[in-house]
């Protein structure tokens, strides 16, 4: 086949995805609408239904002295009259009445709350699918836009360079998936209940209700707040401000502190040598490397402890980190790598090596792992990734 064949095949594969991609994420939104205009519909249920409960039991309690009215008038014909005994029979049959229908009306409420929830559940997992088939036509996408020629040019050196290209791009994948996962279930789902409960609070304005709408306003508050730090965390995680202000040391001290609140793994950040202000691209390669090796000790080591040591030197940085875990066997960890099944290993070491840089790895069986990583500062490389 020629190459301007291919060249056709390919672009008509990369338009039948893009375009199957589109009608999946249309599908997607619309599930979305649906799921807001559910989640309004169940909001709207549950307050009816509150008020029709205590509708039921006001009437259960009429109906009940009602009964007891005509007990007390049909057995005393003494006191009372025929037409005493005919208003108190009346009423007891309009409260019995009125409480059937009530019921009746509860129960139904009740039933299409409990429609309600799982409709939304079987939206929300449509959603899902929706959203992680949009994201492996995206992989596709990327892989058949490639300049595939290039790609094996660059990475016919090494094998596990091979590997790593489709690997990098599955890992931005995943990584945007997380980042709209935590979207989703963080600033998302706020940004939905606030959206409630202000229409909540402007029925209570209707009603003037001004106390309520005061409560609802203050709670309001502290979930946009709860948000905020939602929005902040999720931009640290992609970049932390205080590197560009403050520099890799700080910005270390904080992840470590932070990791270790989070993982409630004991963690310890020491500083050897002076603390000085590096090319903005070394400093952010400095702080991925120890944020990918920070997240195997969550992921595979099941360690109680790691320490992160940093040595500022005139040429070199080194970086030492040591976590008390189950450990691996170093002999394997090269098949283990070619196999794909640690690519946190895998993109350190490339990054390292990109970086003109060397990586040791240290470990055994129950022992723990101890990795070091020595990146000269004079690297040509070092630019803004």
């Amino acid at each position: 086949m020629q190459p301007d064949s291919i060249d056709r095949v390919i672009k008509n594969a990369i338009n039948v995805v893009e375009s199957s991609k589109y009608q999946i994420f249309e599908i997607a939104e619309a599930s979305r609408g649906e799921r807001e205009s559910l989640t309004r519909e169940l909001a709207d249920v549950k307050e009816e239904t509150s008020l029709t409960i205590d509708e039921v039991d006001k009437l259960e309690k009429e109906y009940k002295r009602s009964r007891i009215r005509l007990t007390e008038v049909s057995r005393d014909f003494n006191r009372f009259r025929e037409e005493d005994i005919k208003v108190a029979y009346e009423a007891a049959i309009a409260f019995q009445l009125q409480l059937t229908i009530a019921r009746e009306k509860e129960n139904n409420l009740r039933t299409r709350r409990d429609d309600l929830q799982k409709r939304i559940k079987n939206v929300e997992k449509q959603v899902e699918r929706a959203e992680t088939i949009v994201s492996q036509m995206n992989v596709v996408l990327e892989y058949l836009s490639g300049d595939l020629n290039q790609l094996t040019r660059i990475l016919e050196s090494a094998k596990n360079r091979q590997l790593l290209g489709l690997k990098i791009i599955l890992a931005q994948e995943e990584e945007r998936k997380r980042i709209a996962r935590e979207i989703h279930d963080g600033m998302a789902q706020t940004l939905a209940n606030v959206v409630l409960r202000t229409e909540i609070a402007e029925r209570m304005l209707t009603k003037q209700d001004f106390k309520a709408v005061k409560e609802e306003l203050v709670d309001l508050k502290g979930q946009v707040r709860n948000g905020l730090e939602e929005v902040r965390k999720i931009i640290f995680n992609l970049r932390p401000m205080a590197l560009d202000d403050l520099g890799i040391v700080p910005t270390l001290r904080k992840y470590v502190q932070d990791f270790e609140d989070k993982t409630k793994i004991h963690t310890i950040f020491t500083l050897v040598g002076r603390e000085n202000r590096f090319p903005s691209g070394l400093e952010i390669a400095i702080f991925r490397l120890v944020q990918e090796a920070f997240s195997n000790v969550v992921k595979h080591s099941n360690a109680s402890f790691v320490s992160l040591e940093l040595t500022l030197e005139n040429e070199h940085v080194k970086i030492y980190i040591v976590d008390n875990g189950i450990g691996f066997d170093v002999e394997k960890t090269q098949q283990i790598i070619t196999k794909g099944n640690n690519f946190g290993l895998l993109g350190m070491r490339e990054r390292v090596e990109l970086l003109e840089g060397n990586m040791e790895i240290v470990s055994e069986k129950n022992s723990g792992a101890k990795i070091t990583m020595v990146i000269p500062i004079g690297s040509p490389d070092h630019k803004e990734e």
